[in-house]
């Protein structure tokens, strides 16, 4: 029970220092109880997981986890693995799917999807590592692990793993930093370098197509030269 304490406690400081529209003294207590959405469906999920995995009750946890979705916006299946610390900012359209581990102090915010690429049974969900922030609408799907302390950025797609102290953006995602060091301008050059061969791949089979044609063409003058002949 101390232990249970001790991580909602956690869970409850995460919020306090990330959520900079939470003000200080009781207001700012009571704001983070009825009014995050975010931590009361960790706070619910604690709760719902430990039926789930400890005492194996069926159908009931599914059922208190629609409540929460309902309540909340936010869907985490029972199965999944939450750390102590995480916190999830605005929170609507978040989905947690079964085997997603979420490990401490991960930040998400609304719209973020940790979810599988089919049908596939055991591990199909994301691991997050440690100190990892991921941005709103990202979706990141599979099997893969996102790297201690990386961002992924809004809107991105992530189908690969991510190195720890990473940046990604984009869809698919890319990478643009990594410890400290910018690759934007070498990626950038990638890309450029990429649609210049796609186009002159493009440009040859046009030029291939038009050489077709103009020796139809030939061949056609030359049928026709030789019927003026004869």
């Amino acid at each position: 029970m101390g232990k249970i304490w001790q991580t909602v406690k956690y869970d409850f400081q995460a919020v306090k220092d990330r959520d900079p529209a939470i003000p200080d003294g009781l207001r700012g207590f009571f704001e983070v109880i009825l009014c995050t959405p975010g931590f009361q469906a960790i706070l619910a999920h604690r709760l719902i997981h430990f039926l789930h995995t400890r005492l194996r009750i069926p159908i009931l946890p599914r059922f208190l986890g629609l409540i929460v979705r309902w309540w909340t916006g936010i869907e985490i299946h029972p199965g999944a693995q939450i750390g102590k610390g995480v916190f999830i900012d605005h929170g609507m359209g978040v989905v947690i799917g079964e085997t997603a581990i979420v490990k401490d102090n991960v930040t998400l915010f609304h719209g973020v999807t940790l979810g599988g690429t089919g049908k596939e049974k055991g591990k199909r969900h994301p691991t997050v590592e440690e100190g990892a922030f991921i941005g709103a609408g990202a979706k990141i799907l599979g099997n893969i692990t996102i790297g201690k302390n990386s961002k992924i950025g809004a809107g991105s797609v992530v189908v690969k793993d991510v190195p720890p102290d990473s940046t990604v953006v984009g869809i698919p995602a890319f990478m643009v930093k990594h410890k400290g060091f910018k690759l934007r301008e070498a990626t950038a050059n990638a890309q450029l370098t990429n649609t210049i061969l796609r186009r002159i791949e493009e440009l040859e089979q046009e030029l291939k197509l038009l050489k077709e044609e103009l020796r139809n063409v030939q061949d056609q003058l030359s049928i026709q030269n030789k019927q003026e002949v004869a």
